[in-house]
């Protein structure tokens, strides 16, 4: 171990430490004071701290990539010392969330501007951020299920910022069973492990998985219990009603749910598939109920008038993609899907005004079917080809190869009308240069995921996941294609509504959220009697 790289490794880890407890403090204090100058000062010191800190885990990043190829700095050791998880997937994650909150804080200052919930915005945006990064920095399991669940205490208060609308109150109802599901389901995965290991630390738990992993009862259902709290996370089918009444909220806390917070099911994976032994009950879970979301979601998205609940059902069907190729174990893939979605889905939510001036613009006409079929099948072949020549590209996953073809196909049947022979031959090749581009960015984020050698993916989900595609192709080019056929119609009235996947639950919160109403009208009915009467008296 160097001496002089661990000085500078020490304060960088204390930096790093502080920072989610000085978004506390600053949350706690702009929560408390009522001086709209102090106030005021709180935004700005929040937008630097925010700023800070993605310099702060630039600097970490930057260490790690010195011990891994230069010198010994001990970091790593040091930071297990100071009960963090400092690598690649904890860096990467921590500058998205800090720019994706600088950005949406940005944002939100003189979009709230004058709105009676502002004062009660920061706090309670600052708690959620911080929360999250606890939950990204932490290499104790039982501090992460405590992230876990502040994370969804706080957005609680974010969502019921506007707590007059009976959708808002309804939506904040919905995702606080759902979350206290979710918490319950954590709670139970993180003391299976620890039944299976004996211990909370991280670190340990991932070298005796590297020494000798052997499965048991309770390690198959960790993987279920942690599945489970994932699916409901990450707002998949059935119990996703809630994400599309979100949009009851201020646009900044539909960005903040949308780019952050949905996406911490898939990084719980992330951070603890390693522990488990290769293809899990779990794994199963996530494959099939992520691959169902994310046909019916890309179906409905297609579907929707409304830009926000295009962009709601647009995060419900990401979401199941990414918990699909977890569950298929492309981590890398789902870990730069994650990344990905944050950044686009941040930018959608704080764009979507703009849509109004954007469909005054005639869109271009599409060139006739048979020159797009014509165009995308080639460039579809194309791109098959190059998987067959290299399927290292994909990990050799025929799934995976499956999903980057149908992409390239989808990005080619858009072709414009009046476009010459050589600019629909440059937008091919564009098209196909997804392929070797995913290679790139892959090779390039591969490092980040610890490799787990004894994971094979089992031949019935090979076939899950083919289905999946395959009925998502077929489907999709139904409805772009054939869009005035009875069948088709008759397919997209029920697809708008999501083929009614969410009503049960629906109706069982509405009722309990009747109930509720009605019970705290009677108790406070009572208590005005009483009070009535003590007064008489």
């Amino acid at each position: 171990m160097n001496d002089i790289a661990t000085a500078f490794s020490v304060p960088a880890l204390l930096v790093w430490l502080l920072l989610p407890v000085s978004l506390l403090l600053l949350a706690a204090f702009s929560g408390w004071t009522t001086n709209p100058q102090k106030t005021d000062h709180c935004w700005r010191t929040a937008s630097r701290l925010l700023a800070f800190s993605m310099l702060a885990t630039g600097a970490i990043g930057l260490l790690l990539i010195l011990d891994a190829w230069v010198v010994d700095t001990g970091l790593p050791e040091l930071g297990h010392r100071f009960g963090l998880q400092p690598d690649g997937l904890a860096v990467w994650m921590a500058l998205m969330v800090a720019f994706v909150g600088w950005v949406i804080l940005r944002y939100a200052e003189h979009y709230l501007r004058g709105d009676p919930v502002r004062d009660r915005f920061l706090p309670w945006f600052l708690t959620t951020l911080a929360s999250v990064l606890f939950l990204i920095f932490t290499n104790n399991l039982l501090v992460l299920a405590g992230a876990w669940i502040g994370v969804s205490l706080a957005l609680h208060h974010l969502l019921t910022l506007y707590n007059d609308r009976p959708e808002a109150r309804l939506a904040a109802f919905q995702k606080f069973i759902v979350s206290r599901v979710g918490d319950v389901c954590v709670i139970a995965g993180v003391w299976l492990l620890y039944l299976h290991y004996g211990t909370f630390d991280l670190p340990v738990m991932l070298v005796s998985a590297g020494d000798a992993l052997q499965s048991s009862p309770a390690l198959e259902w960790a993987s279920v219990f942690l599945a489970v709290a994932a699916v409901l996370k990450c707002a998949q089918m059935p119990f996703h009603g809630w994400l599309l009444r979100v949009m009851e909220a201020p646009t900044p806390v539909s960005a903040l749910l949308h780019a952050g917070v949905i996406n911490l099911g898939g990084f719980l994976w992330l951070r603890l598939f390693p522990v488990f032994d290769g293809f899990t009950v779990g794994h199963l879970i996530l494959l099939t109920v992520g691959g169902i979301t994310a046909v019916v979601g890309v179906l409905t998205m297609m579907s929707q008038a409304s830009v926000k609940h295009a962009l709601a059902w647009s995060t419900s069907a990401q979401m199941g993609f990414m918990l699909f190729e977890i569950g298929m174990g492309a981590y890398t893939l789902a870990f730069l899907h994650l990344l990905a979605h944050s950044l686009y889905k941040a930018h959608s939510f704080l764009a979507s005004g703009r849509t109004v001036s954007a469909s005054r613009v005639a869109p271009f006409e599409e060139a006739e079917l048979r020159v797009r079929l014509t165009w995308s099948m080639a460039a579809a072949g194309t791109a098959s080809f190059i998987l067959w020549l290299t399927p290292g590209l994909v990990e050799s996953n025929p799934v995976l190869g499956a999903m980057l073809v149908m992409a390239v196909l989808g990005a080619v049947l858009g072709l414009p009308a009046a476009t010459h022979s050589l600019r629909k031959l440059a937008l091919s090749c564009l098209a196909v240069s997804l392929v070797p581009l995913y290679g790139i960015v892959h090779w390039m984020l591969g490092p980040v995921i610890i490799q787990q050698p004894g994971f094979e993916l089992p031949l019935a989900g090979v076939m899950i996941g083919l289905m999946v595609v395959g009925s998502l192709g077929l489907l999709s080019l139904m409805m772009l294609m054939k869009p005035q056929s009875p069948m088709v119609k008759t397919l997209r009235f029920h697809v708008s509504n999501g083929f009614y996947l969410m009503l049960p639950f629906d109706h069982i919160t509405v009722r309990l959220s009747d109930y509720l109403d009605s019970f705290k009208q009677g108790r406070g009915t009572e208590e005005k009697e009483a009070s009535i009467l003590g007064e008489k008296s």
